[in-house]
């Protein structure tokens, strides 16, 4: 099983608890998803984010492409980092870091993401074609979306 890396990092103009306080919450998840994915939460364990928590999702993941997706956190620690893993999903493997360092004037986030795609060869090409370029779309709509919910 081919695992591919991406990762991304963005500085936040916001005290560490404010931006803890956004991306510990599942229900934002929507705001700083793009709109075409046209994202709905279906079930989420509490309001608040905590190791074992589950979420479960409808997502389209390519044009015409509607799935459930059920993620579970598997690490807080917190205003430090968490861990999404997909338990069923579109990936044989998604495993999503989140890391939050506070540094002069705000916050340093990254994300770390791990993920395979299921089908052999065909998944690799399937990546190489669409995949990582609609995952990096997706976080650079985060980045932009993001950056605008934090302005003072």
């Amino acid at each position: 099983m081919k695992i591919y890396r991406l990762e991304y990092k963005q500085f936040i103009k916001a005290p560490l608890s404010r931006v803890w306080d956004f991306f510990s919450a599942p229900a934002n998840l929507g705001k700083i998803t793009p709109a075409q994915m046209n994202f709905k939460i279906i079930r989420m364990d509490g309001d608040r984010m905590f190791a074992g928590q589950q979420i479960e999702y409808k997502v389209t993941v390519m044009p015409l492409v509607r799935v459930t997706w059920v993620t579970k956190i598997t690490e807080v620690e917190e205003n430090k980092m968490f861990v999404d893993e997909q338990l069923k999903g579109p990936y044989n493997l998604w495993r999503h870091r989140h890391t939050f360092v506070e540094v002069e004037g705000g916050v340093e986030m990254t994300d770390v993401i791990d993920y395979a795609i299921p089908f052999g060869i065909l998944g690799r090409l399937a990546n190489w074609l669409y995949v990582e370029r609609a995952v990096k779309g997706i976080f650079s709509y985060r980045s932009g979306v993001t950056e605008k919910i934090f302005i003072d």
